[in-house]
């Protein structure tokens, strides 16, 4: 079991957009050096659970509190400079831009002295730093000046995540990272993920592909309807229980209002 204190919390968190409760007293933890699954049918709540710790939106009630300390974000920078890095679906990578203009894209050097004040970038040195920083957690990738255009499909996945593991210095939350990849190619995004929690990292790993958030995790998060219904290691579940958990076929820490439902 992780001992290590929690660098994200989740306290108690309800978010309702107009009349639809999309969250509803969600609490839950990520310690570093763990992967933790966040799963759930469509409409269960991921999506805006994310949007609350990255900080999209602001909760109703409840807070985020990061190495315990309760954080007000009023926007995604704000959730950046605090430690947490989000890598949505879309991975956000420049295809035309080289590996280590993507990596450093939006936190671009500049050369030093007046060509540094003329905008001009130190493009060799973030190339270098790059794939020092992608080789560090695995991601084997072209030297030189290739573009992200150039890199299959896993190794693209793979960028974007050894990126936000190049930035991240508390949480990474990845929503669908092995979306549309191939069996070869998701393994090598489960790879990273690994290596994130090796750099001692919090992970939330959000997938509607069960048999990679059974591989990779150490424990799962279960929402549905807007409410947490199961937090429990990982080895408490199989494919099936955790199908059933999400369903609601198959019943887990439940909250007596979703019995009725």
């Amino acid at each position: 079991m992780n001992e290590n204190p929690p660098l994200l919390e989740v306290d108690h968190v309800t978010k309702t957009y107009f009349h639809v409760h999309a969250l509803t007293d969600v609490s839950f933890s990520v310690r570093a050096g763990e992967v933790v699954g966040l799963v759930g049918d469509n409409g269960a709540g991921k999506s805006t659970l994310v949007k609350v710790i990255s900080g999209v939106h602001a909760p109703d009630s409840g807070s985020i509190k990061l190495s315990g300390v309760e954080q007000s974000f009023r926007s995604p920078r704000d959730a950046i400079e605090a430690g947490v890095e989000t890598l949505y679906q879309d991975s956000g990578l420049a295809p035309d831009l080289s590996i280590g203009a993507n990596v450093f894209l939006g936190r671009e050097k500049l050369l030093p002295g007046i060509r540094g004040k003329l905008g001009f970038l130190a493009q060799r040195e973030m190339d270098v730093q790059a794939h020092a920083d992608l080789e560090r957690v695995g991601i084997a990738v072209p030297t030189g000046r290739s573009t992200v255009s150039e890199l299959s499909g896993g190794q693209r996945q793979a960028v974007a995540i050894g990126r936000a593991i190049a930035w991240a210095r508390k949480v990474i939350v990845l929503d669908e990272p092995t979306n549309h990849l191939g069996a070869r190619q998701a393994g090598e995004v489960l790879e990273v993920i690994r290596a994130a929690r090796s750099q001692g990292l919090g992970v939330i790993f959000i997938s509607h592909t069960l048999p990679h958030v059974l591989e990779v995790t150490d424990r799962i998060v279960v929402l549905r309807l807007g409410r947490l219904v199961r937090d429990a290691p990982t080895s408490e579940f199989d494919t099936n229980s955790l199908l059933g958990t999400i369903t609601g076929l198959i019943g887990g820490d439940r909250d007596p209002a979703l019995e009725a439902t």
